[in-house]
């Protein structure tokens, strides 16, 4: 099924956009090569972490030191100083493996994003910016983990059929580009985000299904929350470290972040089944959705990230 909950009105913004990996990279490090209070040591790696009373003090495995008032560990959903630090998890894996690649086709794609929700999980295809007249989207393809090993393993034909059998052809034929990469699907949310001199954030704290690809917004929120909580306790003269001063900041996402994980989770679980009943509800009620504006703009809303206590930074506004 293709959930398509069609525009809320006439010229109405674009929903949202899609910004390739490599293009905030580039955005990321250029703006950081600008900033002269920012010290940006790389290749680097962190060997251990000490929190003392006075400081945070990073040990990198080159044998230098860097102490600060606090270290912030966006480290991924495996996180090393997460780990070090004793903080426990919650964890389950999701019987689904994401497989990720791009792929060429024959018609423009005109800046639309679809998602098909199959049996085996969500199927999305990305548009992404055209290559010297030549059209690419991404695909984020969910399918069941012991099926995932086999299509990794098919040759680019055979990829491409899956793909269409999974797809079709609205855009023409389809031919795999690049590489492939396949990462098992899990749930991961960290005790609590803050610690003595530590504050976790992004995947660090939280980990996602990516059905409704928000993986990275509440990441860009959690930056911009932590943000604003250490500028506001400095200003008053607090310690940034001490876990009274970064309690404001865990507070504020650690309810964003349960929201989308439980919503995800639901949708993912709602979706990825083939249930006659269940498929029936299902679009029974994506049907009462689109018919009613005002509840497609609330949904519409919160996908945005423009529901809740927003921090400054992401209301476009200075800290």
């Amino acid at each position: 099924m293709n959930c398509r909950l069609g525009p809320i009105c006439e010229n109405a913004p674009p929903f949202g956009f899609i910004v390739e990996n490599r293009v905030i990279r580039r955005a990321l490090l250029q703006r950081l090569r600008e900033l002269p209070t920012v010290s940006h040591i790389a290749p680097a790696r962190v060997a251990s972490v000490d929190r003392t009373a006075a400081a945070a003090i990073l040990h990198l495995a080159d044998g230098r030191s860097i102490a600060a008032r606090l270290a912030v560990a966006a480290d991924g959903r495996t996180s090393p100083v997460r780990a070090a630090a004793g903080i426990r998890t919650t964890e389950w894996a999701y019987a689904q493996t994401g497989i990720v690649c791009s792929v060429v086709h024959e018609k423009p794609h005109g800046g639309g994003a679809h998602e098909h929700f199959l049996p085996a999980g969500p199927f999305a295809m990305l548009p992404m910016v055209d290559d010297g007249g030549v059209h690419r989207s991404s695909i984020v393809w969910t399918e069941r983990r012991e099926l995932a090993p086999a299509m990794m393993a098919l040759d680019d034909a055979a990829f491409a059929a899956e793909i269409e059998r999974r797809f079709g052809r609205s855009l023409g034929r389809l031919q795999p580009i690049g590489g492939r990469f396949a990462y098992p699907l899990t749930l991961v949310h960290a005790e609590h985000y803050v610690d003595h001199r530590l504050a976790l954030l992004g995947d660090a704290a939280h980990a996602i299904h990516p059905i409704a690809g928000q993986g990275l917004n509440l990441g860009l929120r959690d930056v911009a929350a932590l943000a604003e909580s250490i500028v506001d306790a400095q200003r008053l003269g607090l310690d940034i470290g001490d876990v009274l001063a970064l309690e404001r900041y865990q507070r504020w996402r650690r309810f964003d972040n349960l929201v989308l994980m439980a919503v995800t989770d639901s949708m993912n679980r709602l979706f990825s089944n083939d249930i006659a009943p269940i498929r029936l509800a299902r679009d029974l009620g994506l049907a009462v959705v689109n018919r009613l504006p005002p509840l497609k703009r609330l949904f519409t809303r919160h996908a945005m990230g423009l529901v809740g206590d927003l921090p400054r930074l992401v209301r476009g506004e200075r800290l």
